[in-house]
């Protein structure tokens, strides 16, 4: 009897260590294919001017190295490159692309408005490719140990972060327009929408962060918010690292729920829970390169 009861626990401690803290990051590959076809030939000759704003994401905190940083990946591939992926980078295609990196890890959506009207120069004969990341920050600081405020709203209530939701429209507004001032011969820009890292189910992704019974709401507030001002201009598009890393967080080992990625269970978050991990940013590099191949009219403009 008390082999079996021992079995049984054995059993149910296993269980709930690989259904609910196993958390294995897997190797190879991560994310969606990207078609060759686009980078067969040159798309323009012109000067691009490839710029990065915002938060870690761009900055690469957690890829195992500067070249795995989705950044550094969009323009040129690094040296230990996945085969597939060889020649599929933005250098490749525009010859005369130069490129700056103004993100910064932990930084928030004021900050980013700030850096690019103080730190930005007009380029006045480069056509701006710009990638960037915002809000996530916003959101998750100061990790419920502060009372809420604006950007920095982990614990808040729908209610009391509603002045703050209202906000971030009128940065973004902001944010995109001070861009567009930058790049007198045209831009266009391409934002990532925010991540789940508790894969849509709200609790806390970590045990030293709180409950955020409202979390998910305002976390879908500002990723309306990302979708509604893009979808106003013409020249700019969403990047979907939301609906990419579902199923690629805390919950990622369990088979019984919607999100669950049967060809590919493994956490791309980087040890910090936040920011993605090498695998993670393999697939948000390949979420970009598919965008800009898919909307740039330095394509059709070859």
């Amino acid at each position: 009897m008390l082999v079996a009861i021992a079995v049984v626990t054995a059993s149910a401690v296993g269980a709930f260590i690989e259904l609910k803290l196993s958390r294995p990051i897997g190797s190879g590959p991560a994310g969606p294919e990207v078609s060759a076809a686009p980078f067969e030939t040159e798309w323009a000759s012109r000067n691009v001017l490839l710029i990065g704003i915002g938060d870690s994401v761009t900055a690469g905190l957690g890829a195992k190295s500067p070249a795995h940083s989705y950044f550094n990946r969009i323009l040129t591939n690094p040296p230990d490159e996945f085969p597939e992926m060889r020649g599929l980078c933005l250098s490749q295609v525009l010859p005369n692309v130069t490129a700056v990196n103004y993100a910064i890890s932990g930084s928030t959506s004021d900050e980013h408005l700030r850096i690019i009207q103080e730190k930005i120069p007009v380029a006045d004969e480069a056509f701006g490719l710009v990638v960037m990341t915002t809000g996530g920050n916003d959101l998750i600081h100061s990790y419920g140990r502060r009372k809420p405020r604006e950007c920095a709203m982990y614990g808040a209530t729908l209610l009391e972060a509603e002045p703050w939701i209202v906000a971030f429209r009128e940065r973004l507004r902001l944010m995109l327009e001070e861009i567009d001032k930058r790049f007198p011969v045209g831009c266009e820009i391409y934002i990532g929408d925010i991540y789940d890292p508790t894969d849509g189910v709200g609790d806390a992704p970590s045990i030293f962060l709180p409950d955020w019974p409202d979390g998910l709401a305002i976390h879908r507030r500002y990723n309306a918010i990302i979708h509604d001002e893009a979808a106003k201009r013409s020249n700019t598009f969403v990047v979907g690292l939301y609906d990419e890393f579902l199923g690629h967080g805390s919950h990622c080992r369990q088979f019984w729920r919607s999100t669950y990625r049967r060809n590919d269970p493994h956490y791309w978050f980087y040890e910090n829970v936040e920011d993605p991990n090498d695998r993670g940013y393999d697939a948000i590099r390949r979420l970009f390169l598919n965008a800009i191949a898919r909307h740039t009219t330095l394509r059709q403009s070859s």
